[in-house]
């Protein structure tokens, strides 16, 4: 009886001194991430990332921490108090082996994937390869810690890496079409030929900004609000149009034509000074691109030109284009520039028309005019 209350003293002790140490490591915890996030408001910008990313990664290793001391102490406890034989030790040892594991590779893991999200905006290669790389990091490290666990457990793990290495081949014809477009994601983050925000046209004619670019897809946001996704092995084959590369700015090409007996000196005079002032007053219009007029064609009812502005955006060469016809028309009237109408002539000599005419057969030349105007075989 006594033996049993010694045994029940020990272990009351035991669990109270364990919860006292407990709490008292949670505290310094606590403490601890706040005394950072302290000096993380009085640093710099630089430093203050360095301590972002350190206390979002400290966090859940810290907790494994205390809770492999826990472990610890209770073992330690046990064995001294002779409440524990030898066979339940040696588990408890390698639990504490594989939490210390578990908790350096967390905070690897947390370390590097809280940096790349935290640098990312400071860096376009980052910004650009942080899901691919933050995803083959994590795979990468659990993988690695999978096998110092079982490695601490006495487990040989080289049957493991023979067999993974077969089955790996086997997942990799299995899984070709996946794996095509997880390296093509990764060919299109290094070669860059688009970036996130980009605004792209696909071969197939699809048109949008570049919203993620994911293991397997591309995703690309329209103008109508929604998205189009592409796989990444079928996107690095496809001819694109950057429109934001080498630079977001954009000629606009507007064509006109004037009539035949137009001032062509003075039509490219008002047009140009119409021109300048759209690009001047319009949001969307580089003030300090010097627009041209070059004429090219002499049409069936007037001569064409076309009339060269600049944009800053491409999707926004729509509005800079109705900005400037609105403006070209309105000035074209009041300076009497005239924009003809298509007109179309009939030689009614060549057709025997004009013979029918003055014969008086009004029926005959109305039959011959009519056939004059269907087309020729």
């Amino acid at each position: 009886m006594e033996y049993i209350e010694l045994l029940t003293t020990k272990q009351s002790i035991l669990a109270a001194s364990c919860l006292a140490i407990i709490i008292t490591l949670y505290i310094c915890k606590r403490l601890f991430l706040v005394r950072l996030r302290d000096q993380m408001r009085q640093q710099d910008t630089e430093h203050n990332h360095f301590y972002q990313v350190l206390i979002l990664a400290l966090n859940a290793p810290l907790n494994l921490t205390i809770l492999t001391i826990l472990l610890w102490l209770v073992r330690y406890g046990l064995t001294v108090s002779g409440l524990i034989t030898k066979e339940d030790t040696n588990i408890i040892d390698h639990a504490i082996k594989a939490m210390v594991i578990v908790t350096l590779v967390l905070f690897i893991e947390r370390w590097i994937t809280y940096a790349i999200k935290v640098y990312a905006t400071r860096s376009p290669l980052l910004n650009n390869t942080r899901n691919i790389a933050s995803g083959a990091i994590r795979a990468c490290l659990i993988g690695l810690g999978l096998l110092l666990v079982l490695g601490s457990m006495g487990i040989s793990v080289t049957p493991l890496i023979a067999s993974l290495g077969i089955t790996s081949l086997a997942v990799a014809l299995a899984l070709q079409p996946t794996l095509e477009n997880f390296f093509s994601g990764v060919q299109i983050l290094i070669d860059k030929p688009f970036r996130i925000g980009d605004y792209i046209e696909l071969e197939s004619g699809e048109q949008g900004f570049v919203d993620k670019i994911g293991w397997r897809s591309t995703w690309i946001k329209m103008l109508p609000n929604n998205i189009v996704i592409v796989p990444n092995g079928k996107l690095s084959q496809s001819k694109i149009i950057n429109y934001y590369y080498p630079e977001k700015e954009l000629s606009v090409p507007v064509e006109v034509g004037v009539h035949y007996s137009s001032d062509l000196e003075f039509v490219e005079r008002v047009t140009l000074e119409v021109a300048n002032q759209v690009l001047f007053e319009h949001e969307w219009g580089v003030e300090s691109y010097d627009p041209f007029v070059v004429f090219h064609t002499f049409d069936n009812s007037s001569i064409n030109f076309t009339v060269m502005l600049r944009t800053k955006e491409y999707f926004n060469r729509f509005f800079v284009k109705s900005t400037f016809i609105k403006a070209l028309h309105r000035r074209y009237n009041d300076e009497g520039i005239v924009i003809p109408f298509p007109i179309t002539a009939l030689n009614l000599q060549q057709e025997g028309a004009e013979s029918a005419m003055s014969g008086g057969d009004s029926q005959q030349a109305a039959l011959q005019m009519n056939a004059a105007l269907q087309p020729k075989s």
